[in-house]
């Protein structure tokens, strides 16, 4: 992902926030939102929400504290160890939804939450409150030093810390946001069970347990201290820091490859969170160089990052076209909200540059018109997107998504003491209640090159209207108007210009902002080019056929797009000289529409149009184009039939597969195991075993012939079994002749096995050996 801003350096950035007053955010409720995408969003957000039973979520807790629940558990993640992680979203999803609508219903339902909660937290009688099945024994193992971790489960519990901060959060948010007296007296008591519970451990005890996903926990306690005052939540905060990742980003090196992206998102936002309370600039440039590493290196053009939920190598994007599984929702959700922090801190125009294109092209593409939340956005051309169903999907971007739309108010503007900040261009209103000022900006942006913000004062007030000169504007050709007269448009250091004067009712600020097209391709540099108009980037819907699971079942796996693949080489293809691609495109009748016939071979002969990504729904999609020069033409396509048709080949007779030592695959497939470990090796993950592990692989239809295990050619000296619902497979002692190679070895399935819906697979070491690393296991049809 590229912007026209140059970076931000560490030395520039500390020079500049000695000169620059603090730097704030209005309250969600000073803002509310005017017709447009982002209101119907906000609107089909609250919908989705109302829809939701309370008591469904609130379930998980009234167990646990040995209550009687008034309704069923919700199933899906919600009943399967993840059980309350919703409830401690929807709290802040309906904070926002109240701050930025004033709903009274929306209120109702949030303090009924939080009445129930409290019934919980009394009845526990310690401060906790949670829906971890079983949480209350586990967390007296974690208290007295019996700590089990792994990178997805902490005493063999699904990321009780991960779930938990969800609620720490949620209280949090209904205090600050909604002003609920009540969550705060609650929070505080969480925070002091936490204190308790971890008062023996040791700072590497500690550090041990946060080897298991743990989300912002240490935010959390940097929030709670600069809430209170009091040290010891601090003191808190920086004991929930993980060292591992923070130590070489305190170094400015990028140690990303192969770990799970969202986990490391949530830690950052704390570093800054610590950095802020603390006054630590050694930790906010830690985190500040964390956000350079990902938004430059390793994001994509719609602003999101990662395949399957990890960092793949920044120098090697090939994963992210081929996957089903691209950026995560959960991911630019948590890189938003760092960007927040940062940008408060350090008004850059990067920072929104940044923000206004994920908000645009992967936020508010997440979720459908109709309502439905998106976990993965394959940028693999001509896939598609899964949808959640209100009573149905209940994974992590389910939660967050319940929160992003209800809080597309909290940056559009900022301010000082005395000035303004415009920061999005988005029709809505602004009651800056201090000075007496209310801002209307009105506009149709990006469907008009413009935006009007009008000024209603109590008294005629002499400040400072920044206004943000985005990077994607070609400098010198913003203007700015001040009733209707040409003012002088020069940005700062900052990238944002200032506009002075005594402000008066009825003062109207226009800002005219030409867009042009230009090309991006993927940060590798390799041959694959997205088209982006101003922040806008443009995509093609392509098919509407094989969308299967478009609106996603309770099961495990519903959040992936398991349709059929369709081969890369079917693809629209750009074929030209590359400085004739930005000029390439022809805009349509309808705006931000544009075909390109001079610049697209494509194989199904049919007319493409491009389009915002945003307004493409229920659809096949390409957003990044195979590119070649026209005499590669040829040759390239018959390289990318060769390498697509063994591929497509593999995925059509593949029953069910688990890429081993990834989160979500293996607990998606029932992971269990003992004294087991996963690790990365040649920039692939693998799972081994001085102990066992296990998989659950479905057989739908009883098709499955064969199971399929991949293994490195030179691994030997190791001796497991291997065995399938319980019945001996194969045993296993590899000799290291397989040479420098990952290589498949297939076992077939008895006859009993292949009638099974199920299939349990389960890598065992023999006595005093282990088994070797397994990378993928694939139940072959």
């Amino acid at each position: 992902m590229k912007f026209g801003f140059i970076l931000i350096g560490l030395l520039a950035c500390k020079q500049v926030a000695a000169q620059q007053q603090p730097l704030a955010a209005f309250p969600l409720q000073r803002v509310r939102l005017l017709d447009g995408p982002f209101k119907k969003a906000q609107d089909a957000d609250m919908q989705y929400m109302l829809s939701l039973n309370p008591d469904r979520l609130l379930a998980p807790y009234l167990r646990e504290a040995g209550l009687t629940p008034k309704a069923e558990s919700y199933g899906n993640w919600e009943n399967t160890g993840l059980d309350g992680h919703i409830g401690g979203h929807y709290l802040s999803a309906l904070s926002n939804m109240f701050a930025a609508t004033g709903k009274p219903e929306i209120k109702q339902r949030l303090d009924y939450m939080i009445n129930q909660l409290a019934l919980c937290q009394q009845a526990n009688g310690d401060g906790y409150i949670a829906g971890i099945p079983g949480g209350k024994a586990m967390w007296q193992d974690v208290a007295a030093g019996k700590i089990k971790a792994g990178s997805f489960s902490l005493n063999d519990k699904w990321v009780p810390w991960y779930n938990i901060h969800k609620l720490y959060a949620g209280l949090y948010d209904a205090y600050v946001i909604a002003g609920n007296e009540q969550a705060k007296g609650m929070l505080l008591q969480l925070c002091n069970w936490c204190v308790n519970l971890t008062a023996h451990l040791s700072d590497d005890q500690v550090q041990q347990m946060l080897r298991s996903e743990h989300g912002g926990m240490n935010e959390v306690f940097a929030n709670v201290a600069a809430l209170t005052g009091d040290n010891k939540y601090l003191v808190m905060a920086r004991r929930f820091s993980d060292k591992r990742i923070l130590a070489p980003l305190l170094q400015q090196k990028d140690s990303l490859t192969g770990i799970h992206a969202n986990t490391q998102i949530p830690k950052v936002i704390g570093y800054k969170a610590v950095a802020e309370v603390a006054e630590d600039s050694t930790w906010a440039n830690a985190a500040n160089f964390f956000w350079q590493t990902v938004v430059h290196n390793r994001t994509v053009s719609i602003g999101g990052n990662s395949v399957r939920e990890h960092f793949h190598p920044a120098n090697d994007f090939s994963s992210m076209i081929e996957s089903r599984e691209g950026p995560e929702t959960c991911n630019s959700y948590n890189m938003l909200k760092l960007t927040r922090r940062l940008f408060l801190s350090q008004p850059a125009v990067a920072y929104m540059d940044y923000y206004e294109r994920t908000l645009y092209n992967h936020i508010l593409a997440s979720e459908n018109p109709n309502g439905g939340f998106v976990y993965f956005t394959p940028m693999r051309p001509n896939h598609y997107r899964v949808y959640s169903k209100p009573q149905e999907g209940f994974w992590c971007c389910v939660g967050s998504g319940l929160e992003n739309h209800g809080k597309y108010g909290e940056l559009i503007y900022a301010h000082t003491a005395n000035d303004l900040y415009v920061n999005l261009f988005m029709a809505s209103t602004l009651d800056w209640k201090e000075k007496g000022v209310t801002v209307m900006q009105q506009t149709r942006f990006p469907l008009e090159e413009a935006t009007n913000l009008k000024l209603t004062v109590a008294k005629p007030a002499s400040f400072a209207v920044y206004l943000r000169s985005p990077s994607w504007v070609t400098k010198g050709q913003l203007q700015v108007l001040v009733n209707q007269k040409p003012v002088e448009a020069v940005a700062d250091n900052n990238g944002y210009i200032a506009v002075r004067k005594t402000w008066q009712t009825g003062d109207v600020i226009t800002v005219r902002l030409p867009m042009h097209t230009i090309t991006e391709f993927l940060p590798d540099s390799s041959n694959w080019v997205s088209f982006v108009h101003g922040p806008i980037v443009l995509s093609a819907a392509t098919d509407t056929t094989g969308l299967q699971g478009l609106f996603a079942d309770g099961s495990r796996m519903g959040h992936v797009a398991g349709g059929p693949l369709r081969p890369l080489d079917d693809a629209p293809m750009v074929v030209a000289a590359k400085d004739q691609l930005d000029m390439a495109l022809v805009p349509g009748k309808q705006p931000l529409t544009y075909t390109a016939p001079a610049i697209f071979y494509q194989p199904a002969a049919k007319k493409l149009v491009l389009q915002p990504f945003y307004t493409i729904h229920n659809s096949r999609y390409v957003i990044y184009f195979p590119y070649t020069q026209p005499a590669l033409l040829d040759s390239i396509r018959k390289v990318m039939q060769e390498k697509e048709q063994a591929k497509l080949s593999l995925d059509a007779i593949t029953a069910d597969l688990v890429n081993c030592g990834e989160q979500q695959p293996e607990n998606d497939h029932g992971f269990a195991g003992e004294n087991t470990d996963n690790g990365l090796f040649k920039e692939q993950h693998y799972r081994n075993a001085k102990g066992w592990f296990s998989y659950n692989l479905r057989n739908v239809g009883g098709k499955a012939t064969k199971l399929r295990v991949t293994y490195y050619g030179k691994d030997k000296n190791r001796s497991f079994s291997i065995y399938v619902n319980g019945r001996l497979l194969s045993n296993v002692k590899p000799d290291g002749n397989g040479g420098d190679r990952f290589i498949a070895v297939d076992y077939p399935l008895p006859a009993e096995a292949t009638n099974a819906a199920m299939l349990t697979v389960k890598f065992a070491a023999e006595p005093g050996s282990a088994t070797v690393n397994i990378f993928e296991v694939r139940l072959l049809k």
